[in-house]
């Protein structure tokens, strides 16, 4: 077989792919098509939302900010006992410390002090308690690392968030 016979066969069969593969997109356009039932109204789009939404929602960590009726926060209060409950015990810097701080400070993530290490502590105790607090509360890039807003935590009120800071400052002296 020489050039121009090989060239010639070659040349056919690519057409003959070609023409294969169009046919084969036509077919499958025929047979895939459009989807056969479609939204049409608004009305339609808004039951299909309320059938695909969620039962409920789950909040994890601090407490919701708003919440739906003031009926409904006593009912809630009376259910479930807030840390922030005038009957609150007097470790609720621990408490705040045990459930939002201990995951960095504990272990002296970015920087992070370590609960009772007097050393780490000593220079920023040595500015003061509202400096500290105002670190704590609306975060703070230092040399050693960084403190993020409220903990990361921006569901604390901010004399939960000094109650922790003084409870960490204390384990410190």
């Amino acid at each position: 077989m020489n050039d121009r016979a090989f060239l010639k066969s070659f040349a056919g069969l690519i057409v003959a792919l070609v023409a294969l593969t169009v046919v084969l997109f036509v077919v499958a356009q025929i047979i895939g098509g459009k989807p056969s039932k479609t939204i049409e109204s608004t009305a339609d789009a808004k039951a299909l939302v309320e059938r695909i939404k969620p039962v409920g929602e789950l909040t994890v960590g601090a407490t919701p900010v708003a919440r739906a009726t003031t009926a409904t926060n006593a009912v809630m209060d009376a259910i479930i006992p807030s840390a922030n409950a005038a009957g609150a015990d007097d470790n609720k810097g621990k408490k705040i410390y045990d459930t939002t701080c201990m995951a960095c400070h504990a272990a002296g993530v970015a920087g992070a002090p370590k609960l009772g290490d007097k050393a780490a502590w000593a220079p920023r105790i040595a500015q003061g308690a509202d400096t500290l607090h105002t670190h704590a509360i609306k975060g703070f890039q230092g040399k050693a690392g960084m403190m993020p807003p409220k903990g990361g935590n921006m569901g604390l009120k901010d004399d939960d968030v000094k109650a922790a800071v003084d409870y960490m400052a204390s384990q410190a002296k």
